[in-house]
């Protein structure tokens, strides 16, 4: 029977058709920059998201590290969300990799006030750090989109102190997406942006790290410092190709899923679906232990071919992504009715 798998997005399998590239991928030694299939994955996407350059890299947190990396000098400190991933789920990577500090600024579903960003920013003071960097998250990973004119805002306001803007756009096709409009439109308010191929998009691996090209000169060079210089590269690169021209456009099938989702879910006595939290593929919800404990809800849908992660902060997560259709939630709704009973 057919494992569904609501975890996460990153759960997603490679399409044949990326298979199929994946085969038959023209290759060279990307550190050498001759492996034409990243060199067409690289340019293709930073037309895409509006930037001079791009960089092909392992990951959405290496992306994010990497332009951390590239962007600060050591000792310095950056703002970011207090939710975002960046703080939350990169196993405090900035302070090892970048040497730079976390100031958070307390958003409401990741946005954050410019009026608070501003606070945060350091003056000058022989005690205090330099403000290196301003992370912005969109789509926020608590399943929220940050509104372009809030981005604008901060923009305007890092400029004024001659601070460069990085978004951790791990799903910003997503997020434009749900506001329908083009993903350029959100990325220009950023000097950098890193965006994942394998999460919604479908790639079995890899990110892309964009922004002007003397910005990825030299994180081309940081890249080879963390250990992210790939050789044949295009092997992998040849599903981020396949990620970027045919995989976009059904994020709606995904974002439609997640609605009917969390509206069957609503009708359920003893879950609390988050409503302000579903703009895109995620259906954030509670159901207290008192109702069923964590542990066994998770083994019971497990018996049920459903995998599903455990709370965090007291909330279980639902992803729908390709893998998932609507005669799957169906059935991972009536099996929840039979556990709950």
């Amino acid at each position: 029977m057919k494992i569904i798998d609501l975890r996460s997005d990153t759960v997603t399998k490679p399409t044949e058709e990326m298979r199929r590239a994946m085969f038959s991928a023209e290759v060279g030694d990307d550190v050498y920059r001759d492996d034409p299939t990243v060199n067409k994955l690289e340019k293709m996407a930073a037309d895409i998201i509006g930037k001079e350059d791009a960089l092909f890299v392992p990951s959405g947190t290496f992306g994010n590290q990497l332009a951390i990396l590239t962007h600060t000098r050591r000792g310095d400190e950056i703002i970011v969300e207090s939710n975002s991933h960046i703080m939350m789920h990169e196993v405090g990577a900035s302070a090892v990799i970048a040497g730079v500090q976390l100031r958070t600024v307390q958003g409401k579903n990741g946005t954050m006030n410019p009026s608070d960003v501003e606070r945060a920013v350091r003056d000058e003071d022989i005690h205090f750090p330099n403000t290196g960097l301003i992370c912005i998250e969109n789509a926020h990973s608590s399943g929220a989109v940050i509104e372009i004119q809030n981005m604008k805002q901060i923009k305007e306001l890092a400029e004024t102190k001659n601070i460069p803007v990085h978004l951790d756009g791990a799903r910003v096709f997503n997020a434009a997406k749900a506001i329908k409009t083009d993903v350029r439109e959100i990325t220009k308010y950023t000097d950098s942006v890193m965006f994942c191929l394998s999460k919604g998009l479908a790639a079995p691996i890899g990110s892309i790290l964009a922004g002007s090209k003397s910005f990825i000169e030299k994180a081309r060079k940081n890249r080879k410092l963390m250990g992210g210089g790939l050789r044949q590269a295009g092997i992998i690169a040849a599903a981020g190709i396949i990620a970027l021209e045919k995989m976009v456009d059904r994020l709606d099938d995904d974002h439609d899923n997640s609605k009917y989702l969390a509206k069957e879910l609503s009708k359920f006595d003893n879950i609390k679906v988050k409503f302000d939290r579903n703009d895109i593929n995620m259906v954030f919800f509670e159901l207290h232990d008192d109702i069923i404990i964590e542990e066994k809800f998770i083994s019971e849908m497990l018996n049920r071919n459903i995998k599903i992660n455990g709370k965090e902060d007291g909330e279980y997560r639902f992803v729908t992504n390709k893998d998932v259709n609507r005669e799957d939630l169906k059935y991972v709704l009536e099996q929840i009715k039979d556990i709950l009973k």
